[in-house]
């Protein structure tokens, strides 16, 4: 084996994207060296490179491509297009299914020979969010300028240029030289292999290993943190970005003047994190602390005062403006500020941020008398809760949208729990954002993300692919979650039948009530999924996509689960599937086979006791399922596995006699219907 690594080096690269670009690299790489091992496979970012070292074959194998071109019947303009992209000729093309196809066989050839061959070609095609053009009538895109390209094969240069066809004479080639820190350390020197360019970029003061620059300056902000009697405010977005964004991270602590300490500290952190990249630090008893984190790219001769000085008057300038909005928007009201919502759009099609809330104060109304809660509340925290998106604070940091409702709510002396409402009605933000547990609060919750829902529907702004621009698979996963963490017990169809009511009349007659159940079931399903659940008991209990109770539904999916990790019930399973399985291959040569047994048909007693047992085991499913005992109704249906058993053991279902056979399948319909009581078993995997 021999060691393969490549360096890219340039101009800053956003912080954002380096840890996509050096996945893309792997990938890329690893698509054209084919049997690569991921633990022999090592990638680098800073700001100023991305890099990669991995274990690859001396020789590539001979191999066969095979890749489908344009149709037979496309202009010629296309096949010599495909034709010229793989250097082929059209004698290693054959016809299939309408399509010219490359067969072609690749000789064996040296790694060296083949990687001078391909990656130009990668470099070429590498996939930036944005890239840009630089250098007199060049082609080649990068995110920023390229200076070097490092291709080294067990210390040797792969000889290589990047260049377009014509212009040979003006492409970079590859060599085998890197920098160091852009200030501290500035010289070139030679690269001889992975080991060596990392010792020698740590000495130059570069930490190449993305992983250990994110340790170096969490451990040292912890470290100065904990000597100063304060903590960190946990930010991992934050901690990722800011290691992007260094290659010798130093971390400082500054001071935030004490008439600041007064400004909510969510406004404070975002504007340190969003304008300044600084961490935000509380007290031990959770309090905000008037001191703030940073990292700096540069070993400082005194201390990093001078540097700390300078930020400190950064941040006093912003959080002199962010005092300017606090004063200045608790002049007005939440409730004086609804009115000017009517001239804040929510969406072309669908209105004002003043008629939304409209349909906001409906829902919660609906969804308090549902579940039971003050009315007046509801109505009022749904009523206050966008009014500050007309605050200037909100203009500023479109972040605390929300939060600062809850602030002012509480300024303008609005009851605790619609303060709280306004504050929380965005919430679940995320994953691993908390869900409101207050009854005001998850009613403004829930209403906001059903009307979203709703509204986006109905103007046909459903999500598609990856693309979700309004989040409303988020929303749906709120709605989930809240119910689900709260044990809400709300008819869901009923809940959107209320909601579309509330739209006008020409979004009434264009929403599907049936496509948002779905989408909500489908959310749930991913939901499982992703927790590991039987998602496949899901699909069970709920085949056609609709359901009435999440709670309810739930506890059926956890009940049938429970059971089915016994081995009774995976043998009361595969039976009922055996019955189910012969019902339809029956069923198809004369069926429906349906309809009660006629017991003056039977002619074998384990036809009378399957008969007899399956009229007790229904009607005990029917009252447990009725009480929501769903354990109880797996345990009655359970109670048929013994006398199914014999029943397929003793009893031929296709018997000669016409009659003795349809009776005989429709007591397995009668199977079939009693275990469908609880679910579709046939949906379940083993």
């Amino acid at each position: 084996m021999s060691e393969l690594f490549i360096e890219l080096f340039s101009e800053e690269i956003p912080a954002r994207m380096q840890r996509q670009a050096t996945e893309n690299l792997q990938r890329l790489l690893c698509d054209a060296l084919d049997n690569l091992s991921p633990e022999n496979i090592k990638t680098f970012s800073t700001p100023r490179r991305i890099a990669i070292r991995l274990d690859i074959q001396n020789t590539i194998p001979a191999q066969e491509v095979q890749e489908r071109g344009p149709r037979t019947t496309a202009p010629k303009k296309a096949l010599d297009g495909f034709l010229r992209k793989h250097q082929a000729q059209k004698s290693d093309l054959i016809e299939e299914n309408g399509f010219w196809v490359l067969q072609k066989k690749i000789a064996e050839v040296s790694a060296t020979h083949f990687i001078a061959q391909i990656f130009p070609q990668i470099l070429w095609k590498f996939p930036w969010p944005k890239s840009q053009r630089w250098g007199c009538g060049s082609q080649f895109t990068w995110v920023r300028p390229l200076h070097h390209i490092t291709c080294l094969l067990d210390g040797k240069v792969i000889p290589l240029v990047l260049a377009t066809a014509d212009d040979d004479a003006h492409g970079l080639v590859c060599d085998n030289k890197s920098e160091g820190h852009r200030f501290l350390a500035p010289q070139i020197f030679e690269i001889q292999n992975t080991k060596q360019w990392e010792e020698t970029l740590l000495s130059q003061f570069v930490i190449a290993d993305v992983d250990k620059r994110r340790e170096k300056i969490l451990s040292e902000i912890t470290a100065l943190t904990e000597k100063a009697n304060l903590q960190l405010v946990p930010d991992e977005g934050l901690l990722n970005e800011v290691t992007g964004l260094v290659e010798w991270p130093v971390p400082l602590l500054g001071k935030i003047d004490e008439l600041f300490m007064d400004l909510p500290p969510e406004v404070m952190q975002v504007s340190m994190r969003v304008n300044q990249r600084y961490f935000a630090l509380k007290n031990k008893d959770g309090s905000p602390a008037n001191a703030f984190a940073f990292v700096a790219n540069i070993t400082p001769d005194d201390e990093g005062k001078l540097i700390i000085a300078g930020n400190e008057r950064v941040l006093r300038a912003r959080f002199a403006d962010a005092r300017y909005f606090w004063d200045q928007d608790r002049k007005t009201s939440l409730e004086q500020r609804n009115q000017q919502l009517q001239n804040v759009i929510f969406h072309a099609k669908l209105g004002s941020q003043h008629e939304r809330i409209q349909r906001l104060e409906r829902l919660a109304g609906y969804l308090a008398q549902q579940l039971k809660h003050d009315e007046k509340l509801a109505k009022r925290a749904a009523l206050l809760c966008k009014a500050d998106l007309t605050t200037g604070m909100v203009g500023e940091f479109p972040e605390v949208q929300g939060i600062m409702g809850g602030y002012y709510a509480k300024h303008d002396k609005e009851a605790a729990e619609v303060a709280l409402a306004i504050s929380e009605h965005y919430k679940p933000a995320g994953p691993s954002d908390s869900v409101p547990t207050a009854p005001t609060s998850m009613i403004a919750a829930l209403s906001d993300k059903i009307d979203l829902l709703t509204a986006f529907f109905a103007i046909g702004e459903k999500p598609s692919g990856s693309g979700d621009p309004y989040a409303l698979r988020r929303a749906a996963l709120g709605i989930i979650r809240i119910i689900r963490e709260n044990q809400l017990r709300l008819d869901i169809k009923a809940l959107f039948e209320f909601a579309i009511a509330g739209l006008p009349d020409a979004l009434q007659a264009s929403s599907d009530l049936g496509a948002l159940a779905e989408f909500i079931y489908e959310r749930l399903y991913v939901q499982l999924r992703s927790e590991g659940s039987r998602y496949d008991i899901l699909s069970a209990v709920a085949p056609t996509k609709q359901f009435i109770d999440l709670v309810e539904l739930l506890k059926k999916v956890e009940a049938i689960t429970s059971f089915l990790e016994t081995t009774d019930g995976k043998d009361l399973l595969a039976a009922v599937k055996r019955a189910s399985n012969i019902l339809r291959i029956e069923d198809k040569k004369d069926g429906p086979h349906q309809g009660k047994s006629d017991q003056s048909l039977f002619t074998k007693g384990e036809e009378k006791n399957l008969a007899s047992a399956l009229e007790k085991v229904v009607a005990q499913i029917n009252t447990t399922l009725q009480q929501e005992q769903f354990s109880e109704a797996m345990n009655s249906i359970a109670t048929l596995k013994g006398t199914l058993d014999l029943f397929f053991e003793n009893v031929t279902i296709n018997d000669e006699n016409p009659a003795i056979r349809s009776n005989r399948l429709k007591l397995l319909s009668q199977i079939d219907q009693a275990a469908s009581l609880i679910a579709d078993f046939n949906q379940i995997e083993k």
